[in-house]
């Protein structure tokens, strides 16, 4: 599990693709994430929960498999590109976002963003399928950041950005047109489904 606070960015520093549904990438981690990081443990990347397959230091690699590849922003990942990283939860630590799975459910684009002064608004496209789940004041998951919806329309809804995700996070680069892993409130998705399943056999 994961609380979608961001906890740093990495940098892919490798990138090994035997067949078009598998691959193995090797991030650079910030040296404070890499501390204690054991084979095994479960990282996110963008907010998709990956597991370590082999540390080196600050290096560690994670395999991505042909599900992950389709559903997420990681496959178009390459040497360079920077990574939101968030380390498993541990009983005990603040929980300072909201709990996540580290299971992305789809991507997003990112349709435009309004600047001002101190903040920043980004406007991503509203598919379908998420329509039910994306609900002005709750919870969602952008490339593992925990973020509180703003506005929803028909075809968009928008998150506000402080500073600080701005700097700690991927979304100070983005721009329009980008793609964004989504995962959806679990809680939010329960009730939903729960209640479409009751007025459905009514």
């Amino acid at each position: 599990m994961f609380t979608g606070i961001v906890q740093g960015m990495g940098r892919i520093a490798a990138v090994h693709a035997p067949s078009p549904d598998f691959r193995t990438y090797t991030v650079e981690l910030p040296e404070e994430m890499a501390h204690n990081l054991q084979t095994g443990a479960s990282v996110a990347n963008n907010g998709c929960c990956l597991t370590v397959t082999k540390i080196n230091g600050r290096l560690a690699d994670f395999d991505l498999m042909g599900e992950t590849l389709a559903k997420t922003n990681l496959g178009a990942l390459s040497v360079g590109s920077a990574v939101n990283l968030e380390r498993a939860a541990r009983f005990g630590d603040e929980i300072g976002g909201h709990l996540m799975s580290g299971h992305i459910i789809a991507t997003t684009t990112v349709t435009r963003i309004e600047k001002s002064a101190h903040n920043r608004t980004l406007w991503l496209a509203l598919p379908p399928e998420l329509k039910p789940y994306i609900l002005t004041k709750g919870f969602v998951g952008l490339d593992g950041c925990s973020l509180t919806i703003g506005s929803v329309t028909d075809g968009e809804f928008n998150v506000h950005l402080i500073p600080e995700t701005l700097q700690r996070t991927l979304f100070g680069s983005r721009r329009a047109g980008d793609a964004v892993n989504v995962e959806i409130d679990p809680q939010t998705q329960a009730v939903v489904d729960t209640a479409a399943r009751v007025l459905a056999q009514r």
